[in-house]
């Protein structure tokens, strides 16, 4: 299985930037943009494996994926 399907995936609008971001909040700093959410989400999706792929070249242990999606109440 795809390491990065087991990360939350975040997406919302930013009026200043024109367009979507996608942020993996299990992630620190991975970030990625489109004019879709569509398109945020496959740039995340490759930004997550660079991410992770850094990881194990330092020899660091990829995070938990903990982040959980908020229900509202």
């Amino acid at each position: 299985m795809d390491a990065t399907k087991t990360y939350l995936i975040e997406v919302f609008w930013s009026e200043e930037d024109g367009g979507f971001i996608a942020v993996a909040p299990d992630l620190p700093g991975c970030s990625a943009y489109g004019d879709t959410a569509a398109e945020s989400i496959r740039e995340m999706e490759d930004a997550m494996q660079s991410w992770l792929q850094a990881c194990q070249t330092m020899g660091r242990p990829a995070p938990k994926p903990e982040a959980q999606v908020r229900r509202a109440a």
